[in-house]
């Protein structure tokens, strides 16, 4: 005990000797006359009194000398780190009592918001008011019919009229990479992965936000005002998200966008010992940790374990160390337990950190789970998660609580873990009772339009209440932030959005965003929009499909089933689209004073007849034929893919499951004469994978023909093809539609070979001496038989093939077919690329700044009048859409739906529809065939309607396939 009093325990056995002065000690003599009874309970209750007595007296001069120990120099530091562990995350009790955000912007204007819809979030986001909002103070001050009375106060106010359109909260995005994972991408400011290790809890996404991403600005014309910004998946701990504020900062830092400062120590903003903000972490497991660090599953579970064992003797230190230190027991105690690099993942499992989980797969699930459970600590969310649909009841067995699932809507099959993801697993995961989130990865998917996945969960089943709620309340409640985002609510951060459609409905715009009470959109141009798109939007019954993507366990049967009626006859037809020589015409439609609902009589796959029910047409069915209730459906011209590798990939980072790439002349030592060397060229043709999921779904959702060029990563590609989505081989009757369609190069910036590079090799492709299978489709291209199709984005670059056209043609003395394909800044040169007899394939159609050579592009509404389509179009330029990736394919008829819906009428829907069909054929040198080209059937409204596909007629196969 060192200099420390010896303290003597006291004695519990009464001494009876007696000392008679100097002479021998005699002991006394116990008496053993019997004692009444009550005497022996006096002499009981004395004898316990004086032990109790004894005891306490042994205790003080315990506590006396602990008292005696020096306290340590630190020791109210100490103290205070205690008391702070056991302050609860979370907002103080009177947050919502403030008068002022903390991120109020002094010189502000209120706001008065007429005449709105409001969508609150409330009441399980069932809750709609027809109601007034006054912003004031970087807050939701008012929400009701709010009397000039009121508004009396203000000298300036700002007033607008919402014409009874909706009102909803600002978007909330729950995984993105704004900021550090930079737009355009460009190798000084690539902040989202460390490569330093798998476990890196002590990492902050803040430390490498930069405020110049030009995606900041798009975003929020989506109506995105939050962003939790995640460190990337290279790592299974990769370190702190932040959340953030889209709009600029006043004081043009990163720290300024922070919704709340969790790093804040000095007091001045908040008072971490009163209340703790919630920080957000990134976790990772699967094929991403695994490749980086040349792993498996079981080493990445393991540094996991690792990590969090770590983590908790840490936290077993604090605890005990404040045990003693709050009883005085400094005596060996020695400094507070801490680390710097650890305090973040001990504060998960003081509850204090929300946990997000990159993870796909049921076996990847079932290992995080395990953990949260033997390391008692919860995980927020699940993302990316394409099986979470299948193990329901494993997300249920986690620690604490479920995690919420943050999606895509459709993208899928991207790797093998991705494989298995379905379109119906938000509705699925929404019935078993679990929150789902739908977010973007921003920028794997652009988060301008986030509530475009929002629409498309809502489209396959998931509840409009939900579909909304996954984008505003549900991540807001998710990160710990529900007490002042997510919900129109009196009190909250007045970030909301004022639409000019429902939000579920394809197309919604916003008209104006505010954050923190601030208008986001300078002079934005609006877009009338039908009456109709002022309603939840309807949509179509996808349970049968729903129960069998459970069933077969994520891949369901999509192969369709052919009619085995010689007759098939659709009913109850709105509307019939049919091909043209030049386009798409509408052939048929019903109107309230003209024409009632149409039959469509089809016979061995071939259309026979458009009219009345009670018409001619009618009176020519088969007895034996097969009918199908449209529902005020459609028929149309079915869709043609490009731009993407469907058809060559099945699953694409997986090598054994794709065609591969292509040797490039321009990078390659050289290419074998095996091939034909410098004469070589590939045909995808002799690549073809049919049958692949991608392709299936996309003939199900309208797309049956597909035009795909070989897979390459330089400059010369080879010969497109054209082909069946449905085809089950190449070898099958109308399985291949046109085995060479174009010739395909691509021009990027890529530092070597340079761009003036490339254009010299086309040049000299053009006009130099050439050998082989090369010279041949060179000598078509110069004949003008076939088009040259040039991938390219840069309106420099596609100046200079303007140019070399010219060149060429000069020198040849005949025209020569050119599409340009990509074009993000084709706008630039609208006049130009129209008087030069340029084609343009705009993929993607909603551009994005992904690269430098993308940057200068037209947004459309509400950032600018027109899009890129529409700017083309007025030039007289012929137009078509492409995709980026073989999972898009599916979602073209929302595209050119899209594209359509924010023309402000100048794209009709017979142009949208030859956006996509007739024009990508006559721009990539696909020779259709009015009488054999496919048709679609749709129920409940036409193709560019949230309807459903359920019949593909294709007189080329002579068949009516039952979708």
């Amino acid at each position: 005990m060192g200099n420390e009093e010896a303290v003597k325990l006291p004695s519990y056995v009464r001494e009876t000797e007696q000392n008679s002065g100097s002479g021998p000690r005699v002991r006394a003599r116990r008496s053993r006359l019997p004692r009444p009874l009550s005497l022996r309970v006096i002499l009981g209750v004395t004898l316990g009194l004086y032990a109790t007595l004894q005891y306490i007296r042994a205790y003080n001069d315990l506590s006396s000398a602990s008292r005696s120990v020096k306290l340590p120099l630190h020791a109210e530091e100490y103290l205070d780190k205690c008391r702070l562990l056991d302050v609860k995350p979370g907002p103080p009790p009177d947050f919502n009592t403030r008068e002022v955000s903390d991120r109020f912007v002094p010189g502000t204007k209120a706001t008065l918001i007429k005449n709105a819809t409001i969508w609150t979030g409330r009441v399980d986001g069932l809750q709609v008011l027809h109601a007034d909002i006054l912003l004031d103070g970087g807050l939701i001050k008012r929400i009701g019919h709010i009397e000039d009375s009121e508004l009396e106060q203000y000298v300036e106010l700002s007033r607008l009229d919402a014409q009874g359109k909706w009102v909803s909260p600002g978007i909330i995005d729950l995984h993105s990479h704004l900021g550090v994972y930079n737009s355009p991408v460009l190798s000084g400011a690539f902040d989202v992965n460390s490569r330093k290790g798998p476990i890196l809890p002590w990492l902050r996404a803040l430390d490498g936000l930069n405020t110049h991403d030009d995606a900041y600005r798009l975003s929020i014309a989506g109506g995105v005002t939050t962003a939790v910004v995640l460190p990337g998946s290279a790592n299974a701990i990769g370190g702190q998200a932040v959340l953030i504020k889209l709009r600029p900062p006043t004081d043009r830092s990163p720290t300024g966008m922070l919704l709340e400062n969790p790093y804040e120590r000095n007091g001045s903003v908040y008072d971490p010992r009163a209340y703790f903000r919630y920080r957000q972490m990134k976790h990772a497991c699967g094929e991403n940790p695994d490749r980086v660090y040349s792993g498996t599953r079981m080493d990445t579970i393991w540094a996991f374990r690792q990590a969090y064992e770590k983590a908790r003797q840490i936290k077993q230190a604090q605890d005990d160390f404040c045990a003693k230190a709050t009883r005085g027991e400094w005596a060996g105690l020695g400094e507070f337990p801490e680390d710097l690099q650890w305090e973040a993942l001990v504060d998960v499992l003081r509850g204090r950190v929300k946990v997000h989980t990159h993870c796909y797969e049921t076996v990847d699930l079932d290992d995080l789970v395990r953990i949260t459970n033997e390391f008692k600590f919860s995980i927020a969310a699940f993302h990316h998660a394409h099986e979470t649909y299948l193990v329901p009841d494993t997300l249920k067995s986690a620690y604490g609580h479920p995690p919420a699932v943050a999606l895509f809507a459709t993208n899928a099959r991207y790797k093998r873990e991705s494989y298995r993801g379905s379109e119906f697993a938000p509705k699925i995961l929404a019935e078993n009772g679990l929150q789902v989130v739908m977010k973007s990865d921003h920028p794997v998917l652009n988060s301008r339009y986030l509530v475009y996945e929002a629409q498309q969960a809502h489209f396959y089943g998931l509840p409009h209440n939900l579909a909304l709620a996954s984008v505003t309340t549900t991540p807001a409640t998710v990160i710990g932030q529900e007490h002042r985002i997510g919900f129109v609510k009196e009190g909250y951060d007045a970030d909301i959005i004022l639409w000019d459609s429902h939000p579920l409905a394809l197309g919604a715009t916003p008209q104006q965003v505010w954050i923190d009470g601030i208008a986001q959109l300078d002079a934005p141009h609006l877009v009338s929009k039908p009456a109709s798109l002022q309603k939840v939007p309807p949509t179509p019954n996808f349970d049968k499909e729903a129960k069998e993507a459970l069933e077969y366990e994520g891949l369901p049967p999509l192969d369709p089933q052919p009619s085995k009626a010689r007759s098939v006859v659709f009913t109850n037809v709105s509307t019939v689209y049919l091909r043209e020589e030049d386009g798409v015409s509408e052939v048929y439609t019903t109107s309230s004073t003209a024409s009632s609902a149409a039959v469509v009589v089809v016979q061995g796959g071939k259309l026979i007849c458009v009219g009345s029910a009670s018409g001619h047409c009618a009176a020519s069915i088969d007895d034996d034929a097969e009918y199908i209730d449209l529902e005020g459906g459609a028929v149309s011209p079915a869709l043609v893919t490009v731009g993407s590798s469907l058809g060559l990939e099945e699953i694409r980072s997986e090598p054994s499951t794709m065609d591969g790439y292509v040797l490039d002349p321009l990078n390659a030592p050289t290419i074998p004469e095996i091939l034909g060397g410098d004469g070589a060229v590939i045909r995808a043709a002799d690549g073809l994978q049919f049958g692949t999921r991608d392709a299936l779904i996309a003939y199900r959702a309208g797309v049956t023909t597909a035009i795909t060029a070989p897979k390459s990563t330089g400059f010369l590609a080879g010969l497109s093809v054209a082909f069946s989505t449905a085809g089950h081989h190449k070898l099958e009757d109308g399985a291949l539609i046109q085995d060479l369609a174009a010739l395909h190069v691509s021009i990027s910036p890529v530092g070597i070979p340079s761009v003036s590079t490339q254009i010299a090799a086309l040049r000299n492709l053009l006009l130099g001496k050439t050998k082989g299978e090369l010279k041949h489709a060179l000598h078509k291209i110069r004949q003008g038989e076939i088009p040259l199709v040039i991938s390219t984005h840069s309106a420099d670059i596609i100046a200079s093939v303007i140019a070399l056209k010219s060149e060429v043609e000069a020198e040849l003395g005949n025209p020569i077919k050119v599409t340009l394909i990509g074009a993000t800044e084709a706008h630039l040169l609208a006049k130009e690329i129209s008087d030069a007899h340029i084609g343009v394939v705009v993929s993607p159609t909603r551009p994005f700044p992904s690269r430098w050579a993308e940057r200068r592009l037209l947004p459309g509404p509400p950032l600018s009048e027109r899009n890129a389509l529409a700017e083309l179009l007025a030039h007289n330029v012929t137009v078509a859409v492409g995709v980026t990736e073989a999972w898009m394919a599916r979602n073209t008829r929302f595209d050119i739906a899209w594209a359509a819906l924010e023309s402000n009428g100048t794209i009709s829907k017979t142009d949208a529809l030859a956006l996509a069909s007739t024009n990508v054929e006559k721009l990539l040198g696909v020779h259709g065939d009015d009488l054999h080209s496919d048709l679609v059937a749709t129920q409940g409204g036409d193709l560019l309607e949230l309807s459903k596909v359920v019949a593909v007629i294709s007189p080329r196969r002579g068949v009516v396939d039952i979708i």
